[in-house]
């Protein structure tokens, strides 16, 4: 995969592409770099309301989109646990909705999911022959929707992805570096294992995906895979950042209403089989991040 933009790509008018979510953080960066090289409809959710069926298939019917790319989603996990008919409203039936309009105008569909859909007690990389066994609302409302989409769409692109981070983000891996410098001290979870994913990789690898074609399930992520504590050492290394107090806290230690599988690795056979170049480690996506200023 290429880790670096190309100047002034051309603009390929034949293709449509609808962004839904355009106002949060992959659906911002996906609307600005897709805007460069495609036909870009971006949708925020006071145009679109997925939870509306009737308005998600007028949307659709109007501007009859070629992809539809669904960044939307209820992701604050523990939102999701105290209010769970509105998480599988937005995720899972939001999703369905999405779906439907699409299978009418004949569009592709890449729905954006989560590694939150597994249980976190395998100790190697998960893949898309596991089964999906999620221990939090969040996780089993993004499950819902993965269903529903492939019941209701067979032109579908499902890409589970996790940990992101990039410009404007509001979680712990984009905020740390402010966090740091106001704070002077952390706490990081060390008992939580993931893979961070940066935006700008992601989205490179999903107009692989839609250029390629192949409907199916990926999972994407960078290389590697690293505990909150063992991300932030590593960010604050590369920041240059010394004399910060990070503080290790276990997950249980941590009052919040959902729980966090402990262990959500990925690897995408599907990207294997198709050749592809592997996402570069996250210690290089994160390094990209800091030179974004």
């Amino acid at each position: 995969m290429a880790t670096e933009k190309s100047s002034s790509p051309p603009i390929d008018h034949r293709r449509k592409i609808l962004i839904t979510g355009a106002g949060g953080l992959l659906g911002r960066h996906a609307t600005r770099w897709f805007a460069e090289r495609y036909d870009v409809i971006a949708a925020h959710r006071e145009d679109m309301d997925l939870t509306d069926a009737l308005t998600v298939r007028r949307w659709i019917a109007e501007h009859r989109p070629d992809v539809i790319i669904n960044c939307a989603a209820l992701s604050n996990v523990d939102m999701c646990e105290r209010e769970p008919a509105r998480a599988f409203a937005v995720n899972a039936e939001g999703a369905y909705h999405l779906a439907l309009a699409a299978n009418e105008v004949g569009a592709e569909l890449v729905h954006l999911s989560t590694d939150y859909v597994f249980d976190g007690k395998k100790r190697t990389p998960y893949t898309i022959d596991d089964e999906p066994r999620p221990i939090n609302v969040y996780g089993r409302s993004k499950l819902e929707g993965e269903k529903l989409v492939r019941q209701a769409l067979p032109r579908h692109y499902i890409v589970r992805i996790a940990r992101l981070f990039g410009r404007g983000g509001r979680n712990f891996a984009s905020a740390l570096l402010d966090l740091a410098r106001r704070e002077g001290r952390l706490l990081a979870i060390v008992d939580e294992i993931g893979s961070p994913t940066y935006v700008m990789d992601l989205i490179e690898r999903l107009d692989e995906i839609i250029r390629c074609g192949r409907y199916g399930t990926y999972h994407v992520t960078n290389e590697g895979a690293c505990s909150w504590y063992e991300f932030a050492l590593t960010a604050l290394q590369l920041a240059g950042l010394r004399g910060v107090v990070i503080e290790k806290v276990n997950s249980a230690d941590l009052d919040r209403p959902a729980r966090r599988p402990p262990y959500t690795v990925l690897r995408c056979l599907l990207s294997e089989r198709l050749g592809w170049t592997p996402l570069r480690p996250w210690p290089q996506a994160y390094a990209a991040f800091i030179s974004e200023g």
